[in-house]
């Protein structure tokens, strides 16, 4: 028995085990989504749609028996303010990210390098220290706590992510092209549009993507800066979760693991159409 093959032999056991670490988890939520059984949701009892159809809104079977879910109106409004702030959030995140890293790829000021560590500091900051700072500083402004707060405070990291995100596109661009089209007669803007951008997009695309994912994620920052009259998806699903781990939560969970393999997929779709 060769040392190379014990090598690959324990790479290969390493790799099964880190996916299986991180997957059959949840696995296992989308397999107990669909137990019918309303009390534990551990014991299988028989196999069933009803959960999602509940969570949409529609009287099934299983809701006779377990009604968990205080109203279908209230998720549907964690969900529409969820959406609402995401979108929000990835538009306002993504021009400034972007512009930011335009910015300091092409000019060097003063400061450039401390800014550019700077933007790396959000992400670096633990969630519930910038959740509890963000939550200070709006209520000594006297801002009124709301979707509006919840923006501003997701926008606050949001920008990093998406600053590297770009940053990294620009690194591997090359400014020849730039610099033709400038000899051909083409202004900045033109430039810009027709030569910077084209090559810029995946990179911006990966970045938005990145700011709306993890901006319907959030918990943490988002919990501390809601205030009592806004409650988004998440929220609403750790308030579910103090009552026990319900059969609901998991078809909300694995709706929620869907649209983020959806938003991925276009993502990976996106950039190979540019490729």
């Amino acid at each position: 028995m060769s040392l190379n093959w014990l090598f690959r032999g324990g790479l290969v056991a390493y790799t099964a085990l880190f996916f299986a670490f991180i997957y059959l988890p949840l696995a296992l939520i989308a397999v107990y989504s669909f137990n019918s059984n309303p009390v534990n949701m551990m014991t299988w009892e028989g196999f069933t749609t009803d959960w999602y159809w509940q969570v949409l809104g529609f009287k099934t079977t299983v809701s006779e028996a377990a009604m968990y879910i205080e109203s279908t109106g209230q998720l549907l409004a964690a969900l529409r303010n969820s959406i609402v702030i995401a979108f929000s959030t990835t538009l306002i995140s993504t021009v400034l990210g972007t512009a930011l890293a335009l910015a300091l790829y092409r000019y060097d000021f003063l400061g450039a390098r401390t800014y550019r560590v700077l933007m790396f500091m959000p992400m670096l900051v633990p969630d519930i220290v910038l959740g509890i700072a963000l939550l200070i500083f709006f209520v000594n402004a006297g801002v009124h706590l709301g979707i509006g707060t919840i923006i501003i405070g997701q926008c606050t990291f949001l920008i990093s992510y998406v600053f590297i995100v770009v940053s990294s596109r620009l690194a591997g661009m090359d400014r020849s092209l730039e610099h033709a089209s400038a000899d051909l007669g083409a202004n900045e803007w033109v430039t810009f549009r027709k030569v910077v951008l084209p090559q810029l997009m995946p990179g911006v695309m990966g970045g938005a993507l990145l700011a709306f994912i993890i901006s319907m994620d959030d918990l943490v920052i988002t919990y501390f800066i809601a205030g009592t009259d806004v409650t988004t998806l998440p929220i609403f699903i750790f308030a579910m979760l103090r009552r026990g781990i319900k059969p609901e939560i998991n078809a909300i969970a694995v709706m929620m693991l869907t649209f983020s393999f959806l938003v991925a997929s276009l993502g990976l779709y996106l950039r190979s159409r540019q490729k």
